[in-house]
This record gives C-alpha cells, structure tokens and sequence, in this order.
C-alpha cells in the first residue's frame, strides 16, 4: 500500500471514541478534510470526503476505525488500515474543524494536523 494510506487511515482522526450516540448529531453531513504531513517521510497532504451519521463518521474504503463526534465537538480517533496505524484529536465547529494526527507505518512514523469544513 501507498503512504497516503496511512493518511487515509489518519483521516478517521475525525471521529472519537465514544458510546453509540442517540439520534442527530450537530456535526451530522459532509465534511471536506485535509491532512497535511509536518513531520516523517509520508505524503506531504491528501484530501476527501467523509460523512457523519448519528455522530459516527462512515467512508467507504475506511473499515477499521472506531470513534464519534462528541456533542462538544470534540473528535479524538483510532484507526487501523492493513500494516498502518493512525490516531488523532481535535475539535469541530458548525462549519469547519481541526486538530492533529499520527501514525505508523511498519517503521515509518509520521505526525501533522487535518483540517476540516463543511459542505
């Protein structure tokens, strides 16, 4: 697999851990997200998007994670792809968020920051 797995894998540093949530969340929609890459030998960015249902974030390629979007806003994440690993934290508002991530692959480590608007 590509080094942008791991960032596809960091990109569920959007969702938080957290019990089943309970109905509509504020955060429920699209949302555009960015990860840039500010230190190992990662891709330096990559971008998609991501639905949120309930406070759950779905994608279709991204099977293995665990999380929700807090009623704060607060996102806190964990993600496995394969042999790559990724977790993450940060914060989203009505129409944008951000927050860092950072992960492993094999022995490669990598750390940055997302960002995140709403579409």
């Amino acid at each position: 697999m590509t080094k942008c797995s791991l960032l596809i894998a960091a990109a569920s540093c959007f969702i938080v851990f957290a019990p089943a949530a309970n109905g509509r969340s504020a955060y429920d929609g699209s949302w555009d997200l960015v990860f840039v890459t500010q230190k190992g030998t990662c891709d330096s960015s990559y971008s998609f998007t991501v639905d949120v249902t309930n406070g759950f974030v779905t994608h279709p390629n991204l099977v293995r994670f665990r999380g929700y979007v807090a009623k704060s806003g607060a996102v806190r994440a964990s993600v496995t792809v394969q042999d790559k690993y990724a977790t993450g934290a940060g914060k989203l508002f009505a129409t944008s968020g951000q927050g860092i991530w950072s992960g492993h692959s094999g022995t490669a480590r990598c750390s940055g920051y997302w960002t995140a608007r709403r579409n």
